[in-house]
């Protein structure tokens, strides 16, 4: 296995000893581990479950930063990807152009502001085969100027917004708006729709979650029948999260669909999904953590505190510990409470692994993901767009 991108200092003991039993043990810590044969089981399970639909799978990105996932994602047959930012899209992009004979398909799924930010996305497209999204009209004037000023016909998706607030048209006339600005603009080609409810993922019960996002897809059905009542060829419809991704197959309404947080999952996913159909997804992504204090009889303290993960979700738990011990935030920034389980205490030098509470801002925390079968380590990436937030 490569140490593809990996920043390696500190770790020789462990890259010169890759595949040997017991080196997962020596990575320093805190650290993210990945469990390479879930990471690909998880791969290799929703391009079967999109691809038996007969829809296209566009995985986010922004969930694990890494051309090394991309890569693995793209073999097992993804259309292409989806990214957040600009920044995130040029690094892989970049990578991923080693060794690949065609250009990556991207998909930038956040609207685009400002002439200089137009200009970049037309600078990135000479290097992939990049759609982007617009929610208003003046975001595609300033799309146009820089396509017809780099003499590139650029797709452009009119984003809708299935009630999570955050971007996107919020009725069919505002879309109408949006599609016939692109169409009337010469080095612009209207290619569809974007909607993707963020809200709508973490619902737990399936019945619920299922209510909630008939009643988001509505929202895009009707801005579907408007383009397509004036007119326009709503060809792509994409969006989608791994939380809706079985309820997004049943309706039929999207015809591509962007999870990211399948290849991983974390705490907040689990508790959310449980058995439910999108959470039948393997653990893959764990936080190696150490004992560095073990002075009280009650709790101990790790190395993994706040900055060691996203906190917005809650807590990790501790694995094989689900039920005996509890991790705290209490000790800050650098330091993890942990209470003691009570039939074997933890010790001074203890290994401890965490479900992360949140992987996709987890992830953005670490220069480098461990890659391990079992107990040994069988490589080192690097998270290839780790503060790409421009």
């Amino acid at each position: 296995m490569a140490t593809e991108g990996a920043n390696l200092r500190g770790y020789r003991a462990v890259i010169d000893h890759l595949g040997d039993p017991h080196t997962r043990h020596l990575i320093a810590t805190p650290a993210l581990i990945c469990d390479l044969g879930l990471l690909k089981e998880n791969i290799t399970r929703m391009a079967q479950l999109t691809g038996s639909a007969g829809l296209s799978l566009r995985p986010h990105a922004k969930t694990h930063k890494s051309a090394f996932v991309a890569r693995l994602q793209l073999d097992a047959g993804a259309r292409g990807l989806a990214c957040a930012k600009l920044s995130e899209a040029e690094v892989i992009v970049e990578r991923l152009a080693t060794g690949r004979d065609e250009p990556v398909s991207v998909l930038l799924t956040s609207p685009l502001v400002g002439a200089e930010s137009a200009a970049r996305a037309l600078e990135l497209a000479k290097r992939c085969d990049l759609v982007v999204v617009a929610d208003h009209v003046d975001g595609v004037g300033e799309l146009a100027q820089a396509a017809q000023s780099a003499g590139t016909t650029l797709p452009v998706l009119c984003d809708v917004d299935l009630g999570t607030g955050r971007t996107g048209v919020r009725d069919p006339e505002s879309a109408l708006g949006v599609a016939e600005r692109v169409a009337a603009s010469p080095r612009l080609h209207f290619a569809g729709v974007q909607g993707y409810g963020g809200h709508l993922q973490h619902i737990a019960g399936r019945n619920e979650r299922r209510a909630a996002t008939i009643a988001a897809t509505g929202r895009l059905i009707a801005v579907i029948d408007a383009l397509e009542s004036a007119g326009h060829n709503v060809e792509l419809r994409t969006g989608g999260g791994t939380g809706t991704t079985g309820l997004d197959i049943d309706l039929g309404v999207l015809n591509e669909l962007q999870p990211g947080s399948y290849v991983f999952m974390d705490r907040e996913y689990r508790d959310a999904l449980g058995d439910d159909l999108e959470g039948r997804f393997a653990q893959s992504l764990t936080i190696a953590t150490t004992v560095i204090s073990a002075n009280h009889r009650g709790h101990v303290t790790t190395d993994a505190g706040l900055k060691a993960m996203a906190t917005d979700a809650g807590a990790p738990v501790i694995v094989g510990h689900e039920n005996d011990a509890v991790y705290d935030f209490g000790f800050g920034d650098e330091h993890g409470f942990v209470t003691n389980p009570p039939a074997a205490p933890f010790r001074r030098g203890d290994r401890l692994e965490l479900v992360p509470p949140h992987c996709d801002p987890t992830v953005d925390r670490y220069d480098d993901i461990w890659l391990v079968e079992g107990d040994a380590v069988v490589g080192v990436i690097d998270v290839t767009a780790r503060g790409c937030s421009q």
